[in-house]
């Protein structure tokens, strides 16, 4: 074990990002945050540490229990990490996986007019919740 890892290391070793090049572009692109400061892929993460994540939708919040310099099952994932993410956050991976968009099968084109006002009802449907 280590004190210190490099960030984009670590969100691979933790299973945030399929791959490292993955979690390199992510902090290359400047979706991964400390206190609204952007980090490089070579910022050394210590513990403690309150880290946002940009995917997709959802801004990912976690903070760093122990440092881990080898990729590790997802059992032994909260070991290291706590996940803060608000539910307001997880409620929008679900409503992702349930709007048409998203699982519009590929070379269907952009959506038609009648399919695009049923989902701006089915997201004020959603946001009333």
């Amino acid at each position: 074990m280590k004190n210190k890892i490099r960030i984009d290391k670590f969100l691979w070793c933790v299973r945030l990002f399929k791959t490292r090049k993955l979690s390199n572009e992510a902090c290359n692109k400047s979706k991964v945050k400390i206190d609204k400061k952007t980090l490089k892929s070579s910022y050394l993460v210590k513990e403690g540490d309150i880290i946002k994540i940009k995917k997709k939708l959802v801004l990912v919040t976690i903070k760093v229990k122990n440092i881990i310099d080898k990729r590790i099952s997802a059992k032994l994932v909260n070991e290291y990490i706590e996940d803060l993410t608000p539910n307001s956050e997880k409620i929008k991976i679900e409503i992702s996986k349930k709007l048409p968009h998203s699982n519009r099968k590929k070379g269907l084109g952009r959506p038609t007019k009648k399919e695009r006002r049923n989902l701006i009802k089915s997201l004020e449907n959603y946001s009333k919740l």
